[in-house]
Formats: structure tokens, sequence, C-alpha cells
């Protein structure tokens, strides 16, 4: 590939804001300069779809989006690698292999990383749903290696992931019936959600025969326990309950705020380094108290696109013609039972229907397939 003269946009993530980035970058055209994407993963899943694939509704590959061909429509190059340290002043990156990257600009888009084994404890049993990238393989390794079928299944944390999971693991080895509890913690099932979408998950658990736990759950010597009693026994645990910062954009330098996110403005740009923006899961609003959350991420990746492509194209930074990602008074939620339905959410409505379900695949299907048209497959 021909090397651009030009400022250096680096992207360090193949996250879905990235994603609106390539998409902007293939039906707009390039930017002026150089953009490079540094990644450890050819493919990217989409959040939305593993409780479908691991409820046996999609095949492994259908919830996946090839970075490689989407690269290259965009004009971009390419880097299998990950990201392990930045220097912000002196605007470069280390890499797990070893190389040295530098850039004019850089955009962090990079799923929060594991840290059940921290907030619970040590066990086996353990499986942390990120990274997000691997948890379908590593959930397969786990069953092979277990040797049987799970006799019960502990899903912990009660958000919108976790409900889907639990539910995604009672149609997965339902022909066997285990024993499968949800076990939402202190602030319940779907907190932040109605009381409606509330009442409605606890209804449709009880139906499928999931028992639901709603206190804190801890690991201690070898056994579960959701407040003061245990659950043993236990065969499969698999903690849905949000990411961590990685450590290396703060010990580089970079402004983080609480629990070690990067800081960042309206226009996504970080508050210590205005030519290094963030999005998604690593990012957190300064402004705005935005949930990090896969709705979020991908709305937020045209905005990205276009602050990237101002500066990029000689923008002064300074943040007069600069867009900001302002959410809806509300966003619509589809919590999957994986039974053909779905719990739908929007503010003080909800409602549990087929036609919910339905919504939710064609929402999630329809997404997936944009990609497949802008690399050429279709």
């Amino acid at each position: 590939m021909m090397q651009k003269t030009g400022p250096v946009l680096l992207l360090v993530g193949g996250g879905h804001a990235h994603l609106g980035v390539l998409a902007d970058w293939i039906k707009h055209g390039s930017p002026r300069g150089r953009t490079m994407l540094i990644t450890p993963h050819r493919h990217t899943r989409y959040s939305g779809m593993i409780p479908g694939t691991v409820a046996g509704e999609y095949a492994i590959d259908e919830g996946t989006i090839d970075l490689a061909p989407l690269a290259k429509r965009a004009g971009a190059e390419l880097v299998l690698d990950r990201c392990t340290a930045i220097d912000p002043s002196h605007r470069s990156i280390e890499t797990e292999n070893g190389s040295r990257i530098e850039f004019d600009y850089c955009s962090i888009d990079i799923g929060g990383v594991a840290q059940a084994r921290e907030v619970l404890g040590e066990d086996p049993r353990l499986l942390d749903v990120r990274p997000i990238a691997s948890f379908i393989p590593r959930l397969a390794s786990k069953r092979e290696g277990a040797g049987s079928d799970p006799g019960h299944i502990a899903v912990i944390g009660g958000g919108a992931g976790g409900v889907e999971l639990a539910f995604a693991m009672r149609r997965r080895f339902g022909n066997r019936h285990p024993r499968v509890t949800l076990i939402a913690g202190e602030a319940g099932v779907l907190d932040g959600f109605s009381r409606r979408a509330r009442t409605l998950a606890r209804r449709a658990l009880r139906r499928a025969d999931i028992a639901l736990v709603e206190q804190d759950a801890r690991l201690k010597a070898g056994r579960l326990f959701a407040g003061m009693h245990t659950l043993e026994p236990v065969d499969l645990l698999i903690a849905s309950i949000g990411g961590a910062a990685p450590v290396w954009p703060g010990r580089g330098g970079l402004a983080v705020s609480r629990g070690g996110f990067i800081a960042v403005d309206r226009h996504q740009r970080s508050v210590s380094h205005p030519h290094i923006l963030a999005a998604g899961d690593v990012a957190m609003r300064q402004d705005s108290n935005i949930p990090r959350s896969g709705v979020h991420a991908v709305h937020s990746g045209p905005v990205l696109a276009a602050n990237l492509r101002r500066l990029l194209d000689g923008g002064d930074g300074g943040g007069g013609a600069l867009r900001s990602y302002r959410p809806r008074p509300a966003s619509l939620y589809l919590v999957s039972t994986a039974d053909g339905k779905a719990i739908a959410s929007y503010g003080i409505f909800a409602a549990h229907g087929r036609w919910a379900g339905w919504l939710k695949r064609w929402i999630d299907t329809r997404w997936i397939a944009s990609f497949a048209k802008l690399d050429g497959r279709v």
C-alpha cells in the first residue's frame, strides 16, 4: 500500500464506534492523511448477538464482522496487534509485539477488561463474559473440559446482558433441564429500567424456571454465596458484571475518571490531551452521565467519525465545529428471553412479546448485514 502524506490517525481497537468510523470512510471517502487500525483480532463480535449465539439462535460466525475487508475499503491499514502502553505527549503507543507506532491523532475504542475474579474471587468454574471477542470459544472450551453437561448454572449480573444470558443458558441446555440461577445483586434485576420492565423480567424468569436471587454474589473458600447463603453445588459460573478500565491509558498520563476510564469531553476528546479521542466502554464523558453500553457506542460512531475527519482535514480542534453525541431522552432496549420473544423497554414503556423478539433479531441482523454490504461481500 502506498503511504499517504499528511497526518497519521491511529484507531486503537475494533469496537462498535470505530466500526462507525470505518463505515464513514467507506461511504464518504477517507480523509486526508493515513489511517491505521490496530486490534488483536481480525474479527470483532457484536455484543448484542452473543446471548442469541449461546442460545443456538445464530451460527457461531453470524454475529461477527471481518475487519480486514472493511479496513481495506476504508483505506485503512489493519495491524493485528494489541496496544499495551501510550505516550500521549510524544504521540506514540507500544504494542504487545514490541512495536512502537507514532501518530498525530489517536482514537481509542477497546472493550473493558475482565474483572470478575477481582470482584467475586478466584474459582476455576468462573467464566467472565469479557473479553467479549473470546467469550463464545471460552464457553465451548469450558464445557468440553467438564466432560458432561452442567447440573447447575449460575449467571451473575442483573443487567440486560446477565438476564439475556440466563435465558440463553436455559435454552441451550433446556432438554437436559439443568438448574439455572440468576444472581442479580442487591440492586435487583434490570436496575435502571422501568418498574414495568423489571416486573416483566421477573415474570419471564419464573415461567422459564430460572431462580432469581437479588443479593450480591461472592466466592469464598471454593463456594458461591449470595448474601449469607450458599448456592452450591454449582457447575458453571458466568459473570456478566461489566468491564473494568485497562490500566495503560492512565499509566501513560491520560486523564482518567472514576474507575480509570479515559475522561473525555462532549466531543469525545481526552480532557488532558485533545489530540486523543476515546469512545465506547473505555471512555467516560465528563459533561453528562452516559451509560457505557453497546447502544451508545453504536450511536456515537458517526459523531466520532465526523470529529476525526474535521481534525484530519485541518480543523483547529477548538471544538467550535466539532459535533457532540447527545442521547435521546430514552433509548430502546430489547432484552431477549430466548423463546422467540423479548422485553421491549423504552422509558416507562415496557412490553414482552414475540413482536419484540422479531424486532430485536431484525435490528441486530440488519446491523451486521450493513457491514457485509460495505466491505463488498453483498
